[in-house]
């Protein structure tokens, strides 16, 4: 007994570390809200304040986000969010953008079938069925306590006021104001040269919210609204209809769900391929002492890419639609499926993406979408991620109700073996049918740990979103960091093709590449962007909430 009692304690303590963190981020009693921009932290944490919960703070800060965050935030886009309940009931709501009723196979490649530079990347001819607006009304109908006209008044009114352009949003519309110009002419809102300080207004959205509000989702997709939008599109050559509109319905659909070690990890289904690759990721590296090795250390660095690689490139080749195509998730999930998948690997070399499966790109990177975390008094849990796929989407514009349109249809396959613009590479899974949803990287998720809400998270990023989300919730659990350290902490990715790893500017030294480099993996030296903007919530030991928000944006926990 003496022999056991030291081994019980070790136990015991182990068990016990990842609840013993102090927080380093914001810290509240009750409610948080963390987003990519303060006035829409501000606006979700305070319709909590006042009796609303998550679901309603959910419609408050989608939809603020909007007006504070057009980079990303939207009403011409579509997102997926996965919630639990108070009472442990878990969900996940689909309301991915769709490929119109003319879209075709075919549709971006030229007479000699070769993908057309920009058309679904740049312009009307870019836009997919928005999803957005959809999805708010699905989920406050289902979960919702307040008004969500009174919701939407809110929006407005904040829209009518305005917002204060940060250094980060100045250079950001800077760098993109040619090719807003170049797609809606020199008369646009965001022609406008907007710097630091500079307060930009938005009355024709507070005008398209204000008709939601009084007409509900029909306000949108029906009506004045939807046949402006149509016209406006199919004006520039797009494919959305006023038909394919009215048709849209969001779709609930069960997350991915699986225990890593004594998390159990609820993540978004596909189209989502988020929960399913990092499913795979986390479960490959399940069997070996993580901790052990030290966070991104050679060893951890060498696990995680491995894992990594293989699980991209699944994601790649078996991943679409659940609505159009069968995708084997039993058995591409299942314990001895990963178990084979990484029998190849070793620490003492970088196994070969060609050897997992063949392919040449080029990757490129982009800091697109949004992602906010929400707990509210009850202790109900929404992570949520949206977008308008690049940065303002296809950069399509509509002046007379205010808001930026996607640029979605570039996340299917134009083209098998052909990347898009984040370097993925689709297959025919994937291929562009009418009605359908496109692939996402979004990987809105909740944790649990020993049957008890523990974080939230989730990040905008392309397709570095599955590896950020992973290495954040891994540095919390695994590495003994607080919320906000985990979220801070470096990135790295790896995506099977092209066959590199790629690494956060700071926190990685020239002695550890080197040694990688000396095991046979490529480091991709030339690009060293950030990876994603994490906004996440650790729920404390005694109940409270710390938030996590992203310091390389202008991120933002609010609670009380």
């Amino acid at each position: 007994m003496r022999r056991l009692f030291p081994i019980l304690i070790l136990v015991f303590l182990i068990g016990c570390r990842q609840n013993s963190v102090a927080p380093t981020g914001t810290v509240t009693e009750n409610a948080m809200v963390v987003s990519a921009r303060i006035e829409a932290s501000a606006l979700g944490s305070a319709i909590m304040e006042e009796g609303g919960n998550a679901f309603d703070a959910m419609a408050a800060t989608e939809m603020a986000l909007a007006v504070a965050f057009p980079f990303a935030g939207n009403l011409g886009g579509g997102g997926f969010m996965v919630y639990r309940t108070a009472q442990g009931e878990i969900g996940g709501l689909d309301y991915r953008e769709k490929a119109p009723a003319a879209a075709h196979k075919e549709m971006y490649l030229d007479s000699l079938g070769n993908v057309i530079p920009n058309m679904s990347t740049v312009g009307a001819t870019a836009v997919g069925v928005p999803g957005t607006v959809a999805g708010v009304f699905a989920a406050h109908k289902k979960f919702g306590k307040l008004p969500i006209a009174d919701i939407f008044e809110k929006v407005a009114q904040l829209a009518d006021k305005g917002i204060i352009v940060t250094e980060k949003q100045a250079k950001r519309l800077e760098r993109y104001r040619p090719t807003i110009i170049e797609v809606n002419g020199d008369s646009t809102l965001f022609a406008t040269p907007f710097k630091v300080g500079d307060t930009i207004k938005y009355p024709a959205l507070a005008k398209t919210l204000r008709i939601i509000a009084k007409n509900g989702k029909d306000g949108f997709y029906k009506g004045e609204v939807a046949q402006k939008l149509a016209s406006h599109i199919q004006a520039g050559g797009g494919f959305v209809s006023e038909e394919d509109l009215a048709n849209y319905e969001a779709a609930w659909r069960d997350p991915v769900t699986f225990n890593y070690k004594d998390l159990r990890i609820i993540s978004m289904s596909p189209p989502s391929s988020g929960g399913f690759t990092m499913n795979q990721i986390l479960k490959m590296m399940e069997p070996h002492d993580l901790a052990s090795f030290g966070h991104n250390s050679e060893k951890h660095i060498q696990l995680f890419t491995e894992a990594a690689r293989r699980a991209y490139a699944d994601r790649n080749y078996w991943l679409g639609d659940p609505d159009f195509v069968e995708i084997p998730m039993e058995e591409l999930l299942s314990d001895q499926y990963l178990k084979e998948r990484m029998m190849g690997f070793t620490f003492d070399k970088a196994t070969k993406s060609e050897a997992i499966q063949r392919g040449e790109v080029n990757i490129v990177e982009s800091d697109q979408t949004t992602h906010y975390s929400i707990v509210d008094h009850e202790g109900n849990a929404v992570s949520v991620t949206t977008t308008i796929n690049g940065a303002y989407g296809s950069k399509l514009y509509n002046d007379e109700l205010g808001f930026f349109l996607n640029n979605e249809m570039d996340d299917f396959s134009a083209k098998p073996g052909v990347p898009n613009m984040f370097g993925l590479i689709g297959a025919e899974a994937n291929s562009i049918a009418p009605g359908k949803r496109m692939l996402s990287s979004m990987t809105p998720t909740i944790v649990e740990k020993d049957g008890a809400l523990y974080m939230v998270v989730g990040t905008p990023g392309g397709s570095t979103i599955i590896t950020a989300v992973a290495q954040t919730i891994l540095n919390v659990y695994e590495f003994d960091m607080s919320m906000q350290e985990a979220v801070n902490a470096p990135r790295f990715h790896h995506q099977w093709l092209p066959d590199m790893v790629i690494f956060e500017p700071q926190g990685f030294s020239d002695s550890l590449k080197l040694n990688l480099e000396a095991k046979g993996y490529k480091i991709n030296q030339d690009r060293t962007p950030i990876m994603g903007k994490v906004d996440a919530i650790r729920i404390l030991p005694d109940g409270r909430l710390e938030g996590g928000a992203d310091k390389r944006g202008d991120d933002t926990a609010v609670g009380f």
